[in-house]
Formats: structure tokens, sequence, C-alpha cells
């Protein structure tokens, strides 16, 4: 036990644990209870976490896959910044300077103090991130090519925005008339403020309920089963250094291929993930903060690690990053973040290096991107200005043990949701045609990938389409003898004299043109020969696998029974 911190028993810990991780759960209700964006409320873009006053993962709730720890770095560049002795009770301060924040600038970092009624005794740390729509970037939208960060958007590096529980009018004003949707962005702010009232209060009801003391020797008994179930998870995991390598279409500038390199080594109690060989930092926007190729290496690390515990900062010890200053994976001013699709990548290409040394732990590759797109323009019924995007689900790469799952979102976006079709016909000048499952997409074999989705887009009124897709030249990657599935594929105004294929585009539309999103089924994983024709039979029965299919690649006689 921590000197000067009572005795606890094992019950109170985990009674304390759970205290806490509620209040992490209340503050993701309140966010999206009261948030104006839907792609917070619907699609579950943000991250939520409570720290302690050392500013210390205690608890968070779930949200998008890939925050997860990322506001441990932004709090901590946001701390070093503003001064812990700085910051007095009701104190909202708001970060989004990309190199600090992990992330790019329109996700918006507020964080506050937790003191004692006494407003004197700091115990804690509340944060909230969420995706803003518009903070006056050169573009609406998303920023598809971006040269450095200043074309990126309005820049807080650590900015009070409430003081003493007061907003401050004159930042609130600036955010106004830098904003081309500022009742939106302006509504997701105190969105986030309410959340961090949420839990403010509910950690100052725990402490209430047990004692200062009792909770922060509950934290470090929590805090150390985490970091030792990390321990014993890496002690049983095969033991050495693998290497991948992968590429993302372009930069957004040039039609270049950018390479992603990555060397993931489990050694002496240690998981370090190092992206040495990797491209320098490019021209355009796919450049990652450290802090968000940190966040990539959490998810993959946690997901063979510690999957059904509740995350704190002891889990994350043994977990090491590197990446050179300069590079792809640590970008530093002013280089352009905006698209940083090259996160979804990263994530895949770590699982690529550890199913080298641990084939029965992990499956093939899934779609291999986030197939993204977004229309902004003018609503065609109230003319209002609108910007409302989507990420479109794929399939799963199948495993040594069943097959891939699909459709469903990225394995990067586990939680987050695709937006509604209701809400986005309703929001936009776009109307849906169809939304079905692509029978052929998944990479055959024994264990077949997950099936990827078609889906046909009419506009009802002019506007900019935006496609934001990173993998479209490269197949995703099979295990064991699998098969590769085909990549993600858009298609602009097809079968007209117009078609186009694209990858990271904005383009101009008008009411009657369409566009389709054909999204990638997961790879296969073992021989195609082994699999149980009964499976291909069911495959074609749903409609994942077509007969033509079912004979020519697996084999499979229908009408054989």
């Amino acid at each position: 036990m921590s000197e000067g911190l009572p005795a606890v028993d094992g019950a109170t810990v985990e009674v304390v644990r759970s205290y806490l991780a509620a209040a992490a759960d209340e503050m993701r209700s309140t966010l999206i209870r009261t948030a104006f964006n839907p792609v917070i409320y619907e699609v579950l873009d943000f991250g939520i976490s409570i720290y302690d006053e050392r500013a210390r993962l205690v608890a968070e709730a779930p949200g998008l896959t890939r925050f997860l720890g990322a506001n441990d770095h932004s709090l901590k560049k946001g701390l070093e910044y503003v001064g812990v002795e700085n910051l007095e009770a009701g104190d909202v301060v708001l970060l989004n300077y990309p190199y600090w924040n992990a992330a790019h600038s329109y996700d918006a970092t507020l964080f506050s103090p937790v003191f004692l009624p006494d407003e004197e005794t700091l115990v804690g740390f509340v944060c909230v991130r969420a995706h803003w729509m518009d903070l006056g970037a050169k573009d609406p939208g998303y920023v598809l090519d971006s040269t450095d960060m200043h074309q990126e958007g309005l820049i807080f590096p650590g900015t009070k925005v409430f003081s003493r529980g007061e907003p401050v009018h004159d930042v609130h004003e600036l955010i106004r008339f830098n904003s081309r949707m500022p009742d939106v962005v302006l509504g997701d702010l105190h969105a986030q403020v309410s959340c961090l009232r949420t839990g403010q209060r509910r950690i100052v009801d725990v402490i209430a309920k047990f004692g200062l003391g009792t909770v922060q020797a509950s934290i470090e008994r929590f805090m150390q089963l985490g970091e030792q179930a990390s321990l014993d998870a890496i002690a049983a995991l095969p033991q050495g250094s693998w290497t991948a390598v992968d590429w993302m279409d372009d930069d957004g500038i040039t039609d270049e291929p950018v390479r992603l390199e990555v060397t993931v080594t489990v050694a002496d109690g240690t998981f370090t993930v190092d992206f040495a060989g990797s491209s320098p930092m490019v021209r355009g926007p796919v450049n990652l903060p450290f802090g968000a190729t940190i966040a990539c290496a959490r998810v993959a690390f946690k997901a063979l690690t510690t999957p059904f515990e509740q995350t704190n900062a002891g889990h994350m010890a043994p977990l090491r990053v590197k990446a050179e200053p300069g590079s792809l994976f640590h970008a530093v001013y002013p280089a352009a973040t905006f698209t940083q699709w090259t996160g979804n990548l990263a994530v895949e290409l770590i699982y690529k290096a550890l199913a080298q040394g641990m084939p029965d732990r992990l499956g093939a590759s899934s779609g291999g991107d986030v197939p993204g797109f977004m229309m902004v323009g003018a609503h065609p019924d109230t003319g209002a200005f609108f910007a409302i995007s989507n990420n479109d689900p794929i399939g799963w790469g199948g495993t040594p043990h069943h097959d891939g799952a699909g459709p469903i979102n990225h394995l990067c976006q586990t939680v987050a949701r695709s937006t509604p079709i209701e809400v986005l016909e309703a929001k936009s000048g776009m109307l849906f045609e169809r939304l079905e499952v692509r029978a052929d997409s998944a990479g055959a074999g024994k264990h077949r990938g997950g099936p990827g989705i078609r889906r046909d887009i009419r506009f009802v009124s002019n506007g900019e389409f935006l496609s934001v897709v990173k993998k479209t030249r490269t197949r995703p990657w099979s295990l064991d003898g699998g098969q590769e599935s085909e990549p993600t594929q858009v298609i602009a105004f097809p079968g007209t004299a117009r078609e186009r294929r694209l990858s990271t585009r904005r383009i101009a539309v008008s009411a009657g043109d369409r566009v389709t999103l054909l999204t990638a089924g997961g790879a296969g994983h073992g021989p195609v020969s082994e699999r149980d024709p009964e499976l291909v039979r069911r495959d074609v029965a749903e409609g994942i696998v077509s007969a033509a299919a079912a004979s020519d690649t697996y084999g499979v006689d229908l009408d054989d029974r």
C-alpha cells in the first residue's frame, strides 16, 4: 500500500472502481443527450476520461476506439501549458493544437479540474474530446488537401472557455465568428461542459461516500492490478520481434503512395511498437501527431492483453511507442494533420506484424480502411448551410477459428456507429437508393472474411461530395493460404461519360448526380479447399457468396447434396 494511505480490502477496491466507471458512463450519457451534432450523438465520435490528481487515467467510457488513451496525452500537454497552479474550481480548458491534442484540429478536447467543496483540494481531472463540424478551416467539412496546420481552422493551445464556472465571453464569440456552423459548434461545446460537470459531481460524491484516503488507496491498488494483468498477459504471448509494411493511397496532394512500416517487439515484460522505416512527414494532411500514434498502439495492445478489463493507467505501463520526430507518425509543426486515416491503417499494420508471430491469435486483414463520405452545401428545404458525414462498414478478416464479422465498423471504431440513413437524408441533399451486403466482397478461405456493403447515393440538391478513403489501391492481406479481398471503391457519376474512381477527393455534385460506394470485405484465413461445403451453401442463401463463386472459387455444386 502507498505510504500514508489507509489499507483497503478487495471488495472496497472493486466498488470504488465501479463507482468511477459509472461516473464516466454518466458523463457519456450526458454528452449523447445534449450534443447538437450527429457525429457525436449518433456516431459516438468522442472520448471520455477521468483522472486522479496526478493526471493518471482511472476510468473511461466507451467512445471512438482510437481515442483509447488519447486524452492522456492531451491532458498532460494541456496541464503543462496552462499550469495546474493556474486552474480554479469551475474552469474549463479547450485544447485542439494537433501536436498536443493527439488528433486533428476539429477534435476538440475540453478538460476541467475536480476540487472538493472547499475549492482548494484538487482530487482529479475530467476530460472529453468530441468532433466539431467547423472551426473555420479553409474548406467546409473535412480538409483533404491542406499543406500546413494554419489551413485547418482556429487553434486553441489550452484556452479557458469557462473561468470559475462562468463562460469566457470573448472566447465564445471568437468561436462563433470563426465557424460556418456556430450554433452547432457552440451547442456541442456546452454539451461537453455539461459532460464535465456531471463527472465532477460524481467524483465528489464518491469521495464523500468513501473518504478521500480510501478512494486514493483504491485507485493505487487497481492501477497495480492493471499493470500486473498486462505483465501477465505479455508473459503469455510469444516473445520476439516482427515487422510489417503497408501502403496508403496518397497524401492528398500527389498520387504517390505513402509507406507505413512498424516493428513490434514483445520481450522482457514490455510491448514495443516502433514505426521506424515509415515515410517522413508528407506535404498533405495525413501526418499523425505522436499522441494519436500512441493511441493507435494502445488499441492493439489492449486487445491482445486485457480486452475485458476497464482500462486504467496501470494497464498501459508496459507499452512503449516510438516514432522519429518529423516522420509520418510523429508530426511536428507546421505539418498538416487533418485527414487522419493514417491511424486506421496503423492499427491494422500492427496486427499484420503480430500475426507473423501469433498466427493462432489474430485474424486476416479487415477491409483495411474506414470508408468515409461527407456532403456539404445548402439544405434543399431551408437553404441553411450543412455539413454531415458518415463512415461506412466493411468486413473483418477471417480468423483461425471462425469467419470474419461484417458488415461492421472498422476494428479501430468498434463502438462507433454509422450515421442513420434517416438522419443523413433529413439533414442533407442526399437520397439513398440502395444499401445492401455485397456478394463476393469477402476474401475466400477456410474461414472467409466478413462482407462489405454497396451504397448508392442520388443527390437531390447541389453541393460538394467528399470521399475519404486511403486504401483503394492495395488489397487487404490474407493469412494461412486464404484469399485477399478487393479493396474499397468509390465510383462517382456511375454509368455516365463522367464516371471516375475516387480516393480521397472533394467533387462538385448537382441534383440528379449519383455516387456508388463499394466497401471492402475482410480477407480470408486458411485454404479455400478446407471450407465446409455446407457453410458455402449457407453463404449463398444469405447473399454473401454468389452461386458462381460457390462453384468457381469453392468448388461447391449447389445441386449436389
